[in-house]
């Protein structure tokens, strides 16, 4: 439970330091290059063609979800994909270019399956996790012993 706490701890900490942080220094480098009106432009552009892919992968996604569930087959690929371009659009939605970069790799076709495999790595480690504490004999949770009694 420590690990898990210091893990939660760190990914907060860059969310909310580090990113702001890297996001602020990148708009001034880019806005000293290409001066602040451009950068601005932009940043608008940029949310244009984001809106534009979030919907377009989107469709995609929700597509191939109702094509899998009218096949009878378990849809997994399909709501790792609309997982990551929900994750993606929400990194699209906040201004920057680091979080933007971040959100279009996830939201990109030809990106995606690199994130879902690493999607698919992380979630399957959290699931069969080695020393996973579940409650049962043997395994120091507690277990209530008792008697089913049929009335």
């Amino acid at each position: 439970m420590t690990r898990r706490r210091s893990t939660l701890t760190w990914v907060l900490f860059v969310a909310f330091v580090i990113v702001p942080i890297a996001e602020i220094y990148v708009l001034i480098q880019v806005g000293q290059v290409i001066g602040p009106w451009w950068t601005i432009l932009l940043l608008v552009l940029d949310s244009i063609f984001g809106s534009w892919l979030i919907k377009r992968e989107g469709g995609r996604a929700w597509q191939g979800l109702r094509t899998a569930l009218e096949s009878g087959r378990m849809p997994a690929r399909e709501l790792a994909d609309a997982a990551l371009i929900l994750v993606g659009g929400t990194l699209m939605l906040s201004p920057g270019f680091v979080t933007d970069v971040f959100g279009i790799l996830l939201i990109l076709p030809f990106t995606r399956p690199a994130a879902r495999r690493l999607l698919t790595r992380i979630v399957t480690h959290r699931l069969l996790a080695p020393n996973a504490r579940r409650p049962g004999p043997g395994s120091g949770g507690s277990v209530v012993r008792g008697e089913v009694v049929d009335e």
